[in-house]
């Protein structure tokens, strides 16, 4: 086991889930590891296709200047998804609760710093977090599963990528649907370039950012993106602003970029409009539409994951985190909706 992940038991996800008589919720129904026992054994002989996990931390987005908050998405959503109705769309079978990356010491430590000493030993901590993640998603991809990862920043992208492609021996393709590429400077690691060190690397492959926001993208970054052969992208202007592209041809274009092979999907909840998150917008994508290009999305065999990430509710604020766990849960359930 990766050393900063809990596991949850049975018990864990009983507190978590409303019994009401009558209907059966996920948290019923959802399939569990025993802590003790070899994860992989587990997951060679589980029925389950999806391994549901949360990464609470926030240290790569504070790596790089950015608004703290990603750490709470996991907690805030969890018990929403557990309380999804069990029915013959939606079955909770087909999932599997491992558990959650605690990075607490490590935040405590990181919110004790200032300056150039907290953005510093941000980026060493996140390249710690890095292996954790790489290793996880190794096992899981390697046992035949699915992984659905929830919370923390999009640094989280490069072990996803990297412990898949490891897995899969190959390296993979990504959809981003996110306002940034987060294709930046290898400078060190944190969560604006999580997919430029994946494809440095040799872990991602083809590359397409859907939706990006030409009023938050540098000219060096669209210069970069522009040369790459292997890197595709449409604007959000140019989709939904000027409507030069229509949404459902360049979906498909996307999707036909990507599906040749193994591929993940990454949500970047900057992307939705009003989204509680790490760079918030009020000019975004609508949240049914990105439940439509997941539900699409998840229709190729060559589907190799889910990540949905950057979200930040604020803990104080009720509605916040209810909009935040509802919204998650719906792209969740249409991720595993039949």
């Amino acid at each position: 086991m990766p050393s900063h992940l809990i596991v949850y038991d049975r018990k864990k996800i009983a507190s978590l889930t409303s019994h009401r008589k009558g209907e059966k919720k996920f948290g019923e129904m959802v399939g569990v590891v025993h802590e003790n026992d070899p994860l992989e054994t587990q997951l060679a002989n589980a029925d389950a296709k999806y391994v549901l996990f949360g990464i609470a931390e926030d240290i790569g987005v504070i790596a790089n200047h950015g608004k703290q908050g990603a750490r709470n998405a996991w907690q805030t959503a969890l018990p929403y998804i557990l309380n999804l109705q069990n029915n013959k769309t939606v079955k909770a079978k087909k999932m599997l609760v491992l558990g959650h990356f605690d990075f607490s010491e490590e935040l405590d430590r990181i919110d004790a710093l200032e300056g150039e000493e907290k953005i510093d030993e941000a980026r060493k901590l996140t390249e710690m977090i890095d292996t954790e993640i790489t290793l996880l998603v190794h096992k899981i991809v390697s046992n035949g599963k699915k992984p659905i990862v929830i919370g923390g920043g999009h640094n989280n992208a490069y072990g996803i990528i990297k412990g898949a492609s490891l897995a899969l021996g190959k390296a993979v393709n990504c959809l981003n649907i996110d306002a940034h590429t987060d294709f930046r400077n290898r400078e060190g690691r944190h969560s604006g370039n999580g997919f430029s060190y994946a494809f440095h690397e040799g872990f991602l492959d083809h590359y397409f950012v859907f939706g990006l926001h030409e009023n938050y993208t540098s000219k060096k970054v669209f210069k970069t993106i522009s040369k790459e052969k292997q890197i595709r992208f449409n604007t959000f202007e140019e989709l939904f602003v000027r409507k030069e592209k229509g949404f459902e041809f360049e979906l498909n274009e996307a999707l036909d970029f990507v599906k040749t092979s193994r591929f993940g999907l990454e949500i970047d909840m900057d992307s939705v409009t009003n989204m509680p998150s790490s760079a918030r917008t009020s000019s975004g994508m609508a949240l049914n539409t990105v439940r439509e290009i997941i539900f699409k999305s998840k229709k190729s065999k060559n589907i190799a994951y889910l990540h949905i990430c950057e979200a930040a509710p604020d803990m104080n604020s009720e509605a916040e985190k209810a909009l935040t766990g509802k919204s998650i849960a719906y792209l969740v359930s249409d991720f595993i909706r039949k």
